[in-house]
């Protein structure tokens, strides 16, 4: 099995918690801005979980490698909804600065698909 099924499970169950968290410990602690913003992470974060699984069960039935892409979004995950984590809930706003580079890594992984067709 891919290693990236690891990542993808660990990224997805880390997103679920953290979804939770927002939805039941900060609804009431954030105000309404700052809670869409928690959300937006954990949309993009739930949202490359599955993407990943989805490329990791893929590399698992080919023996081809994914790495590209798969590193692209595990970096956007981290880079994209981690600073949104950051900003919302820790009021954090260096981090807002990073989620563009994050971004352009999940796009980037989302390119770096076209590689996989040969």
């Amino acid at each position: 099995m891919s290693p990236w099924v690891y990542v993808a499970a660990c990224a997805g169950a880390l997103g679920v918690g953290l979804g939770a968290f927002g939805a039941h410990a900060l609804r009431d602690r954030l105000p309404p801005e700052l809670l869409a913003t928690w959300q937006t992470g954990v949309l993009y974060h739930l949202l490359h979980s599955v993407a990943l699984l989805a490329l990791a069960l893929f590399a698992s039935a080919t023996g081809r490698s994914v790495s590209l892409p798969a590193l692209l979004w595990s970096a956007g995950i981290v880079l994209f909804s981690g600073s949104l984590y950051l900003l919302a809930g820790a009021g954090q706003r260096w981090a807002g600065p990073v989620t563009p580079i994050g971004g352009l890594c999940l796009i980037a992984g989302w390119i770096a698909l076209v590689a996989l067709r040969k």
